[in-house]
């Protein structure tokens, strides 16, 4: 396949991309694309900046592979995968990211090419939320290159994963000898081609030089350009108005589809994640809480010197009573159920909490259960016997004997184990530590 037939065949994918999937093909259409050299890129990688492709990896998918390519490079910037990362370990996070993209695109319609990453429990889950789930030093390797920085992981490999398992080449040509823009080979992006996008509306050219830094014209090998270098990294001023340019593009994006009629419910979910507050478990947990304790509504008759003989319900701030379950079957550490308890504590003092607190793990712990007071310190309890398997029924069958149901329950596991049937008449949430799913209730992950 020619190099002209494989720059036919991405301007087909996006232009289909475009009139199908209108939210995916306007955020492929802020990414020039980049035939890159086969020495550094073996599949496709993007730098929040451009799209680089290998051709022959292009040459070797159909059209279908080739659209959830595009989508797969686009949706990594949009999500802002490069400045989400933190201090995660970059090979572990690259994994997650790939797990948390490919079963939006698959549930999409979209068709995967060989080596895509997918596992069916993570359908759903943000990156942030895979990435507790995935191990240490993971055997999996994403299906393309992720070019934001250039840290090595504590393995020591290169940071480069994926298909980017080349090293990258060494320019040994005197700097006289490179060319500049108006010199590019015809594989590269011109400002004046006519199939490129656009002024962006944000302002921004998405064929400014300074979105192509770190390219060079490769030498000729027979008939094929060796294409162009791998960029540099981005600075961190460039990762900061990256992300805030994805931002805008993604929410562009999503009021077009919206307006179409054509943005899945899974593009939904995680472009909710994306523009909403990114909050951390605890934060989650204390707002979910104080909602509780202010929805309690009191229907005392007020005083007859009132004149008004209507009863009209006012909201109070109640005292909350609380069950908190911990999962001690062994999966969870004693190190992470006292960061939880203490965690609990906190919150308990903000908003006046009764808490019943007990310990299961195929079977309640013969030990339990432990009351606290609001005024008393919520502690863990020295003696508890756990290791067993994983039951959750017996908690829920507990709280049914007791005299009255709980405000909500909060239950600290892995969710490996049993679940009732059926959800109970009262709110609960479990807060999950690894990649369990709960049939009801509301699930936070632990990140």
């Amino acid at each position: 396949m020619t190099d002209k037939d494989i720059e036919t065949r991405l301007s087909a994918a996006r232009t289909r991309l475009i009139i199908e999937k209108p939210f995916l093909g306007a955020l492929v259409l802020r990414l020039p694309m980049i035939a890159a050299s086969p020495e550094w890129c073996k599949t496709t990688a993007t730098d929040a900046r451009a799209f680089y492709y290998n051709p022959e990896y292009i040459g070797a998918l159909d059209l279908n592979q080739t659209q959830f390519i595009l989508a797969h490079e686009a949706l990594h910037c949009a999500l802002s995968h490069f400045a989400r990362r933190g201090t995660r370990d970059k090979h572990r996070w690259d994994v997650a990211c790939d797990f948390a993209i490919n079963p939006i695109l698959i549930e999409d319609g979209l068709t995967p090419p060989p080596g895509a990453l997918y596992e069916k429990s993570f359908e759903g889950m943000t990156a942030d939320e895979i990435y507790p789930c995935i191990d240490e030093n993971p055997k999996e390797e994403p299906l393309d290159q992720h070019l934001y920085d250039q840290e090595r992981d504590n393995q020591g490999r290169s940071n480069q994963s994926g298909g980017g398992k080349g090293k990258r080449p060494k320019d040994n040509r005197p700097q006289e000898g490179k060319q500049d823009d108006r010199d590019r080979q015809p594989d590269q992006p011109d400002n004046e081609r006519e199939d490129q996008p656009p002024p962006q509306q944000d302002g921004t050219d998405p064929q400014q030089p300074d979105q192509q830094k770190g390219q060079q014209p490769g030498d000729t090998n027979g008939d094929r350009p060796q294409g162009a270098g791998q960029p540099e990294p981005l600075s961190p001023a460039e990762r900061d108005q990256l992300r805030v340019q994805w931002q805008q593009r993604l929410a562009g994006a999503a009021q077009q589809a919206m307006q179409a009629g054509k943005l899945g419910v899974g593009m939904a979910r995680m472009i909710d994640f994306l523009l909403e507050p990114e909050l951390p478990w605890r934060v989650l947990l204390a707002r979910y809480l104080t909602s509780v304790a202010r929805d309690d509504y009191n229907y005392t008759r007020p005083s007859t010197r009132r004149g008004d003989p209507a009863v009209f319900p006012s909201l109070r701030s109640a005292q909350v009573d609380m069950v908190v379950i911990v999962d001690v079957s062994g999966s969870v550490s004693e190190k992470e159920i006292s960061q939880f308890v203490a965690e609990i504590d906190t919150i308990k003092g903000q908003i006046r909490a009764r808490i019943v607190f007990h310990a299961c793990d195929a079977d309640l712990v013969g030990e339990g259960p432990w009351e606290f007071e609001p005024w008393e310190e919520f502690t863990m309890p020295t003696q508890i016997q756990g290791g067993g398997g994983t039951s959750f029924r017996p908690p829920f069958e507990w709280v049914e004997q007791r005299d009255r149901a709980p405000d909500l329950l909060v239950y600290f596991t892995d969710a490996e184990g049993d679940f009732p049937d059926y959800p109970p008449n009262y709110p609960v949430i479990w807060l999950i530590k690894g990649k369990g799913r709960v049939p009801w209730g509301e699930r936070i992950q632990l990140n």
